[in-house]
């Protein structure tokens, strides 16, 4: 299609062809919430030109997408559906290690043949899903000024007539068959095209994927090979119209009038209740306007969208406004039409079924069957049907593993720093080759699904880049690449201008992103789809030969406003809206076609309407699928427990351990194994254990500020980089934000991350890449994606000599508050040891992701009672001990103290060891105590709670943490919900952050209120 593109004219056709799909899904959503169904959706249009970031790229490339990626997950659906037949298909010679492209399954992109890179790609992961956002606006004039544009297009009278007056055959609605026809372009040029028209609603039991369904492509492909001009990219202009907001109407006026048409000044769009603005009739009462849904859905012979009714070449009540717009772009027929003078497609009911099909004209080719199945998914997404594949009604998000596709959940860059952790992760072990070159073939995590030389691609809009995600994530990859690290992430900036209403300065996302250092630039014109091409296939090379991050600043319209009800016209002026309309990308794409003689703009027309009466039967089909019915559904895939498999994947360490890998063990030891080193400190048993764990799993890593150099800064992780080597165990950059999101990447991609973040205070700096990111990935991909991780938080207060609020923070509410999130508070090293050993073998098996809360006070804690006892010591349990000591998540451990039979201490942390020493005290006045140490705050170990209380019938709540939103309001809230009718009193910290020496015991729990407030249950 140009010098230097390797782009044909049949892939053009196919991106063309995804490109109006993704229009169609965000007129289609408009639809849908005209009356009452479908819910809040960012739209995509403006921004198709991402189908030739897709187009660019291997199938198999693990892509994180924005809410604007309709067109790019449309490509990528159609890769997955028919590789040999997808846009942008090509050859690459060999590997980025020179190794034979055919290597691994999988053909390769025209991306590789630029620069002979990457060959071959790895199976695909799982889940399928797209949230694509409806708002709608009239595509444009696909064939105001075209040669051609309007030669042969049949009036409504010719159409009623039947195939026969026209110069092209009509799809048979009632019987279905496939009509084939020779139509002749503007060129001269014939093509011969074959097309099935749907019959019927079509599959609606979610079995949508055989290829058999009635909204289904034909099989086969027929070239439309014709020769190829090239154009420059300011050809993308679109027809000259003014622009129109919501329900603002403009006119085309370099629109032919047809045979039947009104003329020149034939309305873009239609009015606020969908009335053309220069007077023309409705055509047709829209069936679905204000809400009623008359007839059943996808009935055979259905005239929606494409199904034209009335002769004068006036439009629909279809306007894709809040009153009733079509799937076929409301006024976009009328705009369309104008060329043709063809009435409005979509304004015929049932009854005129075979009249209207008899005057839709056919596509000249199949739609792709992985454009269809990106449809459904993107609907089902839009009306929460259970069905939807990725996030099964739970979000409306882009996301299949089977497509390589990763769901992401903001559109402010959060998923940014997990794409770079999965950039950093899929590069190591690339070149350490860890998960099948280990001789312990640990309890394993599923294989990495991508090749060894895929990269990474991550999508945000131009407003997301002044984000802290987003600043962190460009920060960390140009300091990586500065160190000599590579990390192989496209980052594509979609540039509209703006962030809702509030505007991006001009230049400053280009200035911005040719500043970041390490991180190469590219940029192109989205609405030049050739030209865009073009640029990403060379970033796409770029980036997977040398193996470092690049962006692509693709700039693009956005057309409809930001989402929803946005109304634009507040905050941007009629000129303004109407320079963004000439820049439509679909329309661009349509002229490119019309220039090179691949089609006439009366076959991109019938190919718009064709497509859009898909989507809208589509559309109709989902609106009966199930939804979310009971919470028990719902919550099914946030956290899934596994307790058996767990313990199983423990034991079996220990047998490994014990057994195989002894000798290995005893080396890592230096000789002499923990359980032979006498009695541990907590700071010590945990280092133990983290050797135990990277020894046992191979693709474990530890990472984070100062762990490997120095061994942390109490030394719990000292020694293991040595032991392990820097791949394995290495220090980070200091940014909360990027730690936790390697380690997001580096679970995604088939490790077993453990970070650290070295002061529970600074977690709060990154909290929503726990909680927006992490804690979601399973919830929102029914288990398709999982990002296990062990992040270990030094923490809680009673530091002594190095105190302040930073390195004292006893605040735990936010991570409580994470659904799914485990949440283990080891307080006796014994604990600590086997604890750790769950939270791994949990994030193995489980997907899970844990924090492990480590009490800074306790780390070298040696005596209990007395100076010299060596009581908080303990000694590390043999491998073959591990089963037998197993501690399953969410079970509490229990001291008796005396008779144990007076009062019942609930606490944690810092709280077990004051317990004890007050228990001892209280011993000594006769009382007997229970000190419940809950190990886990999450999830609480309720049935131990309540064993423990009725127990004694006197519960204390010894809590660390501060009064309000502390741990005691949730013991106390499971003991009152589960019946609990005794006596009961909480101690905890005041609502305060802990001051700096002496002061902080006026704002902590101390033995002596401890001591008091049991006395005070007793004398009740």
């Amino acid at each position: 299609m140009a010098d230097g593109v390797p782009l044909t004219g049949a892939q053009l056709l196919d991106l063309f062809d995804a490109q109006v799909t993704s229009r169609q899904l965000d007129l289609a959503g408009r639809w849908l919430r005209s009356f009452g169904e479908g819910y809040y959706t960012i739209g995509s249009a403006g921004h198709e030109g991402n189908a030739a970031v897709a187009a660019a790229l291997r199938p198999t490339d693990p892509a994180l997408l924005h809410y604007r990626s309709g067109a790019f997950y449309c490509v990528r659906a159609a890769q997955a559906a028919d590789p040999e037949a997808a846009p942008g298909r090509a050859t690459a010679p060999e590997s980025v290690d020179g190794a034979a492209a055919g290597a691994v399954a999988g053909p390769a992109t025209a991306a590789d043949a630029v620069e002979g890179s990457a060959g071959a790609d790895a199976g695909r992961a799982t889940p399928a899903n797209g949230a694509a956002s409806p708002e709608t606006v009239a595509g444009a004039a696909v064939a105001a000024g075209a040669p051609g544009g309007a030669a042969g297009r049949p009036t409504a009278a010719e159409a009623a007539a039947g195939p026969a007056s026209a110069d092209r055959a009509a799809p048979d609605a009632v019987t279905g068959r496939a009509v084939t026809a020779t139509a002749v372009p503007a060129t001269g040029r014939s093509t011969v095209a074959t097309v099935t028209a749907p019959t019927g609603a079509g599959d609606s039991t979610g079995a949508d994927r055989s290829g058999a369904q009635p909204l289904g492509a034909t099989e086969g492909r027929t070239a439309t090979a014709a020769g190829a001009s090239d154009r420059s990219a300011s050809d993308q202009g679109a027809s000259d119209r003014s622009a129109r907001d919501g329900g603002t109407g403009a006119s085309a006026s370099g629109a032919d009038t047809g045979d039947s048409g009104t003329g020149t000044g034939t309305n873009i769009g239609a009015g606020e209740n969908g009335n053309s603005e220069n007077g023309e009739s409705d055509g047709g009462a829209d069936h679905r306007a204000n809400g009623a849904r008359s007839g059943e859905h996808g009935g055979d012979g259905d005239g929606l969208s494409g199904d034209g009714t009335g002769g004068d070449g006036s439009g629909g009540n279809h306007s894709g406004a809040e009153n009733g717009g079509g799937a076929d772009g409301g006024g976009r027929r009328r705009e369309l039409g104008a060329a043709g003078g063809t009435g409005d497609p979509a304004t015929a009911g049932r009854e005129g079924a075979v009249e209207s099909a008899a005057a839709t004209p056919p596509a000249k080719r199949p739609v792709l069957q992985g454009y269809v199945e990106a449809a459904r998914d993107v609907l089902r997404g839009m009306v929460a049907s259970s069905r939807e594949p990725i996030a099964g009604g739970r979000h409306k998000v882009f996301g299949r593993a089977d497509l390589a596709v990763v769901p992401t959940t903001s559109t402010i860059a959060s998923h940014l720093p997990r794409a770079v952790g999965m950039g950093l992760a899929v590069e190591r072990l690339r070149r350490l080759d860890a998960r099948r070159g280990s001789t312990q073939p640990a309890p394993a995590l599923a294989p990495a699904p991508w090749a060894s030389d895929a990269i990474v691609v991550c999508s945000f809009g131009d407003a997301s880049i002044n984000h802290a995600s987003a600043t962190a994530a460009f920060n960390t990859a140009g300091w990586y690449d500065h160190t000599g690290l590579r990390i192989p992430v496209l980052f594509v900036c979609e540039d509209n201008g703006f962030g809702i209403s509030v505007r991006s300065p001009q230049g400053w996302v280009a200035t911005a992103l040719r500043s970041k250092p390490g991180i190469r630039y590219f940029a192109a014109d989205g609405a030049d789809l050739v030209g865009a091409y073009g640029v990403a296939v060379e970033a796409a090379a770029w980036v997977r030969r040398h193996r470092r991050p690049a962006v692509l600043h693709l700039t693009t319209a956005r057309l409809m406003g930001h989402a929803g009800a946005d109304a634009e016209s507040a905050y941007r002026d009629a000129g303004e809206i109407a320079a963004d309309v000439t820049r439509d990308p679909v329309v661009a794409t349509a002229r490119r076609l019309v220039d090179a003689g691949l089609a006439s703009g009366a076959e991109l027309l019938d190919r718009y309407d064709e497509i859009g009466w898909r989507v809208r039967r589509i559309a109709e089909e989902v609106l009966d699928e199930p939804k979310l019915v009971d919470p028990a559904e719902v919550i099914a895939p946030l956290a899934p427990r596994r307790p058996v498999r767990v313990a199983l994947a423990v034991a079996d360490a220990g047998a490994r351990a014990a057994g195989p890998h002894a000798a290995a063990r005893a080396e890592a030891f230096g000789g002499k194994p923990p359980e032979l080193a006498g009695p541990l400190t907590l700071a010590q048993s945990i280092n133990a254990a983290l050797t135990d764990g990277l020894l046992h799993h191979p693709q474990m890593a530890v990472f984070g500020e100062d762990v490997a150099a120095k061994g942390g800064v109490y030394g719990v992780t000292k020694g293991l980089r040595d032991r392990f080597g820097a791949a394995r165990v290495f220090d980070t950059l200091l940014d909360e934000t990027s730690i936790l999101g390697l380690g997001l990447g580096a679970g995604l991609a088939g490790m077993l991350p453990v970070p650290e973040i070295q002061y529970l205070a600074y977690l709060h700096n990154a909290e929503d890449q726990l909680r927006g990111e992490a804690a979601t990935m399973g919830f929102f991909s029914q288990g398709a994606w999982r990002n296990p991780m062990v992040v270990r938080v030094a923490g809680l207060a009673y530091q002594e000599g190095f105190g302040g609020h930073f390195h004292n923070d006893n605040s735990v509410a936010v991570l409580r508050d994470v659904p799914g999130l485990v949440i283990a508070v080891p307080a006796r090293p014994d604990d600590a040891a086997a604890m750790l050993r769950t939270c791994l073998a949990s994030a193995a098996v489980d997907g899970s992701v844990c924090v492990f809360l480590e009490p800074i006070a306790l780390y070298h804690t040696r005596d209990l009672y007395t100076d010299g006892d060596g009581e908080w010591l303990s000694g590390y349990a043999e491998p073959g001990a591990w089963a037998a000591g197993h501690v399953p998540v969410g079970r509490a451990r229990v001291y008796g103290v005396g008779s144990a039979e007076d009062v019942t201490i609930i606490t944690f942390g810092n709280g077990v060891r004051m317990s004890l020493r007050a228990a001892s005290a209280l011993a000594d006045e006769g009382i007997g105590t229970r000190v419940v140490d809950l190990r886990w705050l999450a999830p609480l170990p309720v049935a131990d709670l309540i064993r423990e209380a009725a127990a004694t019938g006197r519960v204390l709540v010894v809590d660390e943490t501060r009064r309000s939103g502390g741990v005691g309001e949730g013991v106390l809230a499971a003991l009152v919900d589960a019946g609990y009718v005794g006596s009961a009193r909480r101690v905890a910290g005041v609502d305060s952050f802990v001051p700096l020496g002496p002061a902080a015991r006026q704002v902590l729990v101390s033995e002596e209120a401890i001591t008091q407030g049991a006395r005070t249950l007793l004398a009740r």
